[in-house]
């Protein structure tokens, strides 16, 4: 059978240009695109004396949903470092908030062979686990050969995704025979990830499920509520992604309620300008988070410029819409949402976290509406109906409890192949 893979780094290779001319593209709004480039090409000056146990996570998603896993880890494992690689500066970002010097983090390396082979040479990671869907042809390849057991844990793989992997299929499965295990998040994705080339699967539930709110969040989501007023009505659209603010900002026009204070958290930091301006041109009156000042009586809408608080913003809501959803980017995490007890609203696009979307409606955890008008006048609605609100509070808490239980299944493989890779020495 042919191998693909000389043809997958010759196309790699010939897209090496535009990965610098894409670094600076992003840079114009997120600078920290151009620090630390020497790391995408398995440069590092960071050094590591103990064993290695590395995880990859590739941005802010995937970084918190390692929190219950990386805290259990450090107990199992003293002994050993925990190295987490990112893509994006906000993963790289959110990792330091979250766990600080405790862990080690850099990128992971670009795909070329050369790449992944120093990075490997210089951690030793006696242990790989990538997080939801990351499918790196050279990256599997060279830990396969260097017999470095590499897990695909809390996988997902959507129909959409999956058909495009189906595109090359052969690479696919190739690189997915490779892994040592995979754990996915449904029976849905296990078979799609099968039907790709996947062996040695099983399915774990959703590391997500088991993130505990972080106290000082809590804490903070209280301090933000009585900011934000105590007898005010906080609706949250969190996560917003590009043109939903204006969906938003139309429609919520025709609500005249002044006790209503909706507070707008974009999904990018890079954003916050641009959607500072939005509200400007439409001569909102709003404050930024940022300034951390008394609220105003007239003041109608916050822009919610932090990173890191989005527990907190949960936490000091009355009711919570999941962005990325009204328009098709595939919807974001309703389950942290419903960690702390706010009932979310969701538009009609949920495709990257379809299952946990299907099963919160089920729960009456959350209600999906189909379009930015049923948005607004189920929030209205809800917001109007204590009784509801509170009894989708304490299905929240139900849904999250009963779905725990992926981080035990993750410590179990990963305990499995440590023992064969120990026996094998």
């Amino acid at each position: 059978m042919l191998n693909l893979r000389p043809f997958y780094s010759l196309a790699l290779w010939l897209l090496l240009p535009y990965i610098f001319i894409r670094l600076a593209w992003r840079a114009r709004k997120q600078p920290e695109y151009l620090h630390n480039i020497s790391e995408r090409f398995g440069f590092y000056h960071q050094t590591i004396n103990q064993p290695v146990i590395w995880l990859h996570a590739v941005s802010v998603g995937e970084t918190r949903a390692t929190q219950s896993l990386v805290t259990r880890l450090h107990e199992t494992y003293p002994d050993h470092h925990i190295l987490l690689t990112h893509t994006t500066p906000t993963g790289r970002a959110a990792s330091q908030q979250l766990y600080g010097d405790s862990v080690m983090r850099v990128y992971l390396p670009y795909d070329y062979q050369f790449a992944v082979k120093r990075f490997l040479r210089h951690f030793r990671p006696q242990l790989g686990i990538m997080m939801e869907t990351e499918i790196w042809v050279n990256l599997i390849h060279v830990c396969h050969e260097k017999n470095i057991p590499l897990l695909l844990l809390n996988a997902r793989m959507s129909e959409k995704s999956a058909k495009g992997y189906a595109n090359f299929a052969r690479l696919t499965r190739a690189a997915l025979g490779e892994l040592s295990a995979v754990a996915a998040q449904t029976d849905d994705d296990a078979a799609r990830l099968t039907a790709l080339g996947a062996h040695n699967i099983s399915v774990m539930g959703n590391l997500k499920f088991d993130i505990e709110p972080p106290p000082d969040m809590l804490t903070l989501g209280k301090q933000l509520r009585r900011k934000f007023g105590m007898q005010r009505k906080v609706f949250l659209a969190a996560s917003t992604r590009n043109g939903e603010e204006a969906l938003l900002l139309d429609a919520l026009q025709q609500v005249k309620d002044p006790a209503l204070l909706v507070v707008i958290v974009p999904r990018h930091p890079q954003r916050f300008d641009e959607v500072a301006k939005l509200l400007e041109q439409r001569d909102i009156k709003f404050q930024r988070r940022s300034t951390n000042l008394a609220m105003a009586a007239e003041t109608s809408i916050v822009l919610g410029d932090s990173m890191g608080e989005l527990f907190a913003y949960y936490a000091a809501a009355d009711l919570a819409f999941i962005g990325g959803s009204l328009l098709p980017f595939g919807g974001q995490n309703l389950i942290e949402s419903c960690a702390v007890g706010t009932p979310v609203l969701i538009g009609p696009h949920s495709y990257n976290f379809a299952d946990a979307t299907r099963l919160a409606i089920q729960s009456n955890a959350a209600i999906q509406v189909q379009d930015v008008d049923a948005l607004v006048i189920e929030a209205q609605r809800l917001l109007h109906d204590k009784n509801a609100l509170n009894e989708m509070h304490i299905k929240c808490m139900e849904f999250v409890g009963f779905n725990r239980g992926a981080t035990d299944s993750s410590m179990k493989i990963i305990s499995r192949v440590i023992i064969e890779c120990i026996r094998n020495i």
